[in-house]
């Protein structure tokens, strides 16, 4: 097949290197910075360098760019797609973009399944995207009305280039996870490595630190887009674990050493029962 992918970040990059180290279909590689394109051409990551007037011969079309720059893309060149062509997009978000995704693809003849990899670094760009950066990772499909065979072809794609499982779900479920799974830690990670002791925890840190501030690398207008538009169990889940912060800061303030060891077992239990 010919497969454009649009975006040349750390996803998009993936993606083209993944195809080529695992497959035969033609990449065609569609990138607002075009030295990002040349260098990717260059590498062997894509066999071509595209443009909007390319996507009247992708069979699949991967939209790996922020959200709304996904939808925005879309309305500009939708009319150039070609009839049937499967569009899929890779963002962290899918409630505030399926719903127009799906319009759109209806209104030029395309067929719109969302997805979203589950897979990525703290850095960004074309230079640090790999081959391998979804081996055994999970691939979340949003099917959004599609009928099955072309949810098949998108799953049968990802399993070829090293995905381990296929999950599907509905946008709001999708947002309700990755809530919790995803932006939390994001934001834990940040509000943790903002105290005025972390200039200082060289010598004095270990697993512990490198586990929790990891992911506060983070890329701060993407990052903020998603969490806008995921605002509501986004705020759902932060009160929650602002609840049980409280919990413990209580124990400790009253210096209850059988509420602080109940409060850690039950956490202690969670993880345990997970077995994870």
């Amino acid at each position: 097949m010919n497969i454009a992918i649009i975006g040349l970040g750390i996803i998009g990059g993936s993606f083209c290197k993944a195809f080529k180290k695992h497959t035969d279909h033609h990449i065609i590689g569609i990138n607002r910075t075009q030295s990002v394109a040349n260098q990717a051409l260059l590498e062997g990551a894509i066999d071509e360098i595209g443009t909007a007037d390319s996507l009247g011969k992708a069979d699949v079309v991967f939209l790996c760019m922020y959200p709304q720059a996904c939808v925005d893309f879309i309305k500009e060149n939708g009319k150039k797609i070609k009839k049937g062509a499967i569009v899929t997009d890779s963002s962290g978000i899918k409630r505030a973009i399926c719903p127009q995704l799906k319009e759109l693809s209806l209104e030029h003849g395309f067929v719109f399944v969302g997805s979203h990899p589950m897979a990525g670094k703290e850095k960004n760009g074309f230079e640090v995207s790999e081959a391998e950066l979804y081996e055994g990772a999970s691939f979340i499909i949003t099917p959004c009305g599609a009928e099955q065979k072309y949810v098949d072809t998108l799953s049968e794609l990802a399993l070829s280039i090293g995905f381990g499982q296929i999950k599907l779900s509905t946008p709001e479920e999708h947002d309700r996870m990755i809530a919790f799974t995803s932006q939390l830690p994001h934001v834990l990670a940040c509000s943790y490595v903002m105290s005025p002791s972390c200039p200082n925890h060289k010598g004095f840190s270990a697993g512990s630190y490198r586990d929790v501030s990891r992911v506060a690398n983070i890329n701060s207008k993407l990052w903020s887009e998603l969490f806008l538009e995921n605002r509501e169990p986004l705020i759902e889940e932060l009160d929650i674990l602002l609840q049980n912060i409280g919990k413990i800061v209580d124990a400790v303030k009253q210096n209850d050493r059988d509420k602080l060891a109940n409060l850690l077992e039950e956490g202690h239990k969670v993880k345990q029962l997970l077995g994870e």
